[in-house]
């Protein structure tokens, strides 16, 4: 890594170090282990870590069995300073992400944070302020509205979404970590993590009513419709979704259920194969193509159908399409073929099977999709 010995002291903006730099900077604090799933070898990134160290740029703070990275004062400095379009705004006043806190429960948000993050950028998805148009700009009344679109995935986090001013007092307490914008869609962004998520239904249903608002009737009227606001979870793995889809709420039920807050909610893991399905997502061309392959020797589908489909086999039989793990859609059709004491088919990820498979009847056969041939035939 070479550190430039000037006065800001820090690495290109091109290199491996800036980028885990910057990561530090907009999450508050990065969690250690999500450094391996960062592009480069393991024994190169162990050596970038400390080089940052030695040049006094981060440092690593550990209780609680939590390890993270944060920025020193030189190194809060320094980015200010060298990119202050994309830093300057986490880097200043009483932010978590300026101010990291060292309650367990505000540590493990931030965590979070950078951990959808990190997925964000295997997946493509822009999420530095300086690559992305400018879509949570405070509204101070003075008229005209710029004109915005966004012409390539990006993600807002939260910090971001609060640059709003007022509005987003309305959506205190809401466990969205950000707002993920492709060019058709927008996707209220969670991360369970490795287990249940804290759910509080109102304020989850007033952040899905702002984004309307702002996003669909306001600022970006002309490219999204209301209902194009959807949900996407990101978790550990599969098992975490098939909780996910079993959970009654827990006793109290202040814990995550499908409660009908959202028509769609997809469910990405936080690895590979959740980057790769969430790329695809955010092309609608490849999701397309995608369809017409899964849709060879089948029939159209059946508007008319007791169950949505996605196509009707050679016996007259519903076919979804659910690599996207939606949790309401797959619901909804377990529960209408075995309703009806019908069979069905449902196709999936090679690695989504086992979980789809216990949580769905009898009536569902399990089709699937290797993952390997998937991310071959669309990203090369």
């Amino acid at each position: 890594m070479n550190i430039d010995k000037g006065k800001q002291s820090l690495p290109g903006r091109r290199s491996q170090a800036y980028l885990i730099l910057s990561l530090v900077a907009v999450s508050g604090e990065f969690p250690a282990d999500q450094v391996s799933r960062l592009p480069g070898g393991r024994a190169y990134k162990v050596k970038l870590i400390k080089a940052l160290k030695s040049k006094k740029l981060i440092q690593t703070y550990y209780s609680d069995r939590l390890r993270g990275h944060r920025l020193t004062a030189n190194g809060k400095k320094a980015l200010s300073e060298e990119n202050p379009e994309r830093f300057e705004a986490f880097l200043t006043g009483n932010t978590d992400t300026n101010q990291p806190k060292y309650e367990v429960t505000r540590r493990l948000r931030l965590h979070s944070i950078a951990q959808t993050i990190v997925t964000m950028l295997g997946a493509g998805v822009s999420v530095c302020r300086d690559e992305k148009p400018d879509v949570f700009y405070p509204d101070d009344g003075g008229g005209t509205i710029p004109s915005l679109s966004v012409t390539a995935p990006a993600f807002y986090n939260s910090r971001e979404i609060k640059e709003l001013g007022s509005e987003t007092v309305k959506i205190q307490g809401a466990r969205a970590v950000g707002v993920l914008l492709t060019c058709t869609e927008v996707f209220v962004v969670y991360n369970t993590g490795g287990s249940l998520l804290k759910w509080e239904y109102k304020s989850e249903m007033r952040t899905k009513a702002l984004m309307k608002t702002i996003l669909c009737r306001g600022r970006l009227s002309r490219q999204y419709r209301p209902e194009s606001v959807r949900a996407l979870m990101l978790g550990k793995d599969m098992e975490q979704a098939y909780q996910l889809l079993t959970s009654t709420g827990g006793v109290k039920r202040s814990y995550f259920m499908l409660d009908g807050s959202y028509d769609s909610f997809i469910y990405l893991t936080n690895d590979h194969n959740g980057e790769v399905i969430l790329k695809l997502l955010c092309d609608s061309e490849k999701t397309s193509e995608l369809v017409r392959i899964l849709s060879e020797n089948l029939y159209e589908r059946d508007p008319g159908l007791f169950v949505e489909n996605d196509a009707i086999d050679e016996n007259g039989e519903p076919v979804i399409f659910a690599y996207d793990c939606d949790m309401p859609r797959i619901t909804r059709f377990n529960s209408a073929l075995n309703l009806h004491g019908r069979k069905g088919t449902l196709i999936c990820a090679d690695f989504q099977a086992e979980a789809l498979r216990r949580f769905c009847g009898g009536n569902v056969r399990i089709q699937t999709i290797d993952m390997n041939k998937l991310e071959g035939r669309f990203f090369p």
